[in-house]
């Protein structure tokens, strides 16, 4: 899961004469951007606190807490955010908000704390509530089996649209705090999906990125024989209008027969598939509990490559797992090259209250870091290998900032050449760009397709 910060303001101008803001500030994964978008669609409601409390700019920050970096990282912008705006009411929500709401309301630029449940609630964002509500509402979210229904217009300065199909997690992997702090696994149905899809497509987005804690486990409390493969194929089927389709982050462990087929053969399915891997040896896998071993996983990716040529992978992976060897390591390390990964996600193992693997040996946090910075380095030089492997070719771009996007296989790409934001360009490419950290590619747009309107702006 990988860690992002994006903030953004939107005006309210229901009360004449008066623009009031409420900003919502999002740290860590895709699902906590879909549900900022809920929180935006809430608070700026008529009668949200926004219009009721002139003058008064509300700052929401949505947190993560996949790793303790993840949630110092929440703690140092909450304090420059209350630095830059004295005045503004600082509400705090988010993985972080539900794990420890404690250390937020102990916080004094903090003014008020909702959990992962709370967040989603319109009411907690109406001007009374706001006001004489309790400062910090979270509750045992591991108890929740249903979700409400949210449906958003689109994602405010992005492009691509993320489509939430799954919430919450029901494995036990011994190092990771989400399933705390997210509940159980539940599945949205394809109806609302599908209504989701819509709205989306008619506002102007042409890709998607299916959304989940563990999307592997989508249909396991619905009705029988639905998987993540069938739900995908009928959705395809029924909003034509979606032009490339991604799979958030996957466990190997479910592949069913109907998503292997459109990985395989459905040309909207972007060749492009981020797997959760952890680690590339048995032993450390096992004390993960994870449900798959080092050669299912290089089994997959070759069948995958077959299925699909061209195909490639990103990974998840956890350097200094408690326990962790130095042979053990060099496992993990040999893995990225055997099993053909180009874009990978490295975390120091960062250990979580309550999970076993906080109560496990723990390796010196130098040597954590000092294996982490190894992986990303075979990371690097794999992205580069693949990325010089381009050169002379043509590429489709979803172009996400001016002269910039990704292609198919989410290649980074510097375009040269007329690339409207939000359409879907064609270019050649020529070359990888030295300037870059990571590598990306340079290409000349050759051609331009897609709806003339941006993403978002048919809602306007």
């Amino acid at each position: 899961m990988s860690v992002e910060q994006t903030e953004n303001r939107k005006t309210d101008r229901a009360t004449a004469g008066v623009v009031d803001a409420v900003r919502v500030v999002t740290l860590g994964c895709r699902l906590n951007s879909f549900e900022s978008e809920i929180i935006r669609d809430h608070a700026r409601s008529g009668n949200s606190t926004v219009n009721k409390n002139r003058g008064r700019e509300t700052v929401v920050i949505n947190t993560c807490a996949v790793t303790a970096e993840a949630e110092r990282q929440g703690r140092q912008v909450i304090r420059r955010l209350r630095r830059e705006s004295p005045r503004a009411r600082i509400v705090v929500t988010g993985c972080a908000a539900q794990l420890s709401p404690g250390t937020y309301t102990a916080m004094p630029e903090v003014d008020r704390v909702l959990g992962n449940t709370e967040k989603l609630d319109p009411a907690r964002f109406l001007a009374r509530d706001m006001e004489i509500g309790a400062p910090v509402a979270v509750s045992h979210i591991t108890t929740v089996r249903e979700m409400a229904p949210h449906l958003v217009s689109g994602f405010e300065g992005r492009s691509r649209a993320f489509l939430q199909v799954q919430q919450g997690c029901d494995r036990d992997c011994t190092f990771c705090i989400i399933p705390a702090v997210r509940g159980s696994s539940r599945s949205i149905p394809l109806g609302r999906i599908v209504a989701q899809a819509r709205i989306l497509a008619a506002n102007g987005y042409q890709e998607f990125v299916l959304t989940g804690v563990d999307l592997a486990s989508y249909g396991d409390d619905l009705a029988r024989g639905v998987t993540l493969g069938s739900t995908v194929r009928r959705l395809l089927a029924q909003v034509p209008e979606i032009s490339r389709l991604r799979l958030s982050s996957l466990d190997l462990a479910r592949f069913d027969e109907d998503l292997l087929s459109l990985i395989a053969a459905e040309p909207r399915m972007m060749p492009h598939l981020h797997l959760s891997l952890q680690a590339g040896d048995d032993m450390i896998l096992r004390r993960m509990k994870r449900r798959h071993s080092r050669d299912q996983a290089l089994d997959l990716c070759r069948a995958l490559r077959r299925l699909r040529p061209g195909i490639v992978f990103g990974a998840d992976l956890i350097a200094g797992f408690p326990t962790e060897t130095a042979s053990m390591f060099e496992n993990t390390l040999s893995f990225v090259e055997e099993c053909g990964l180009t874009y990978l996600h490295v975390f120091p193992f960062s250990p979580r209250p309550g999970t076993a693997a906080a109560r496990m040996p723990q390796l010196a946090k130098s040597t954590r870091k000092e294996r982490a910075a190894r992986l990303r380095e075979a990371g690097k030089a794999a992205l580069n290998c693949y990325l010089g492997s381009l050169v002379g070719s043509h590429v489709a771009v979803l172009v996400e900032r001016p002269g910039w996007g990704h292609s198919e296989t989410f290649a980074p790409v510097r375009l040269e050449g007329e690339a409207p934001k939000g359409r879907i360009v064609h270019a050649r490419v020529t070359g990888v760009s030295a300037a870059a950290d990571d590598g990306e590619l340079v290409a000349k747009v050759t051609s331009v397709s897609g709806a003339e309107t941006f993403p978002g702006e048919a809602a306007a």
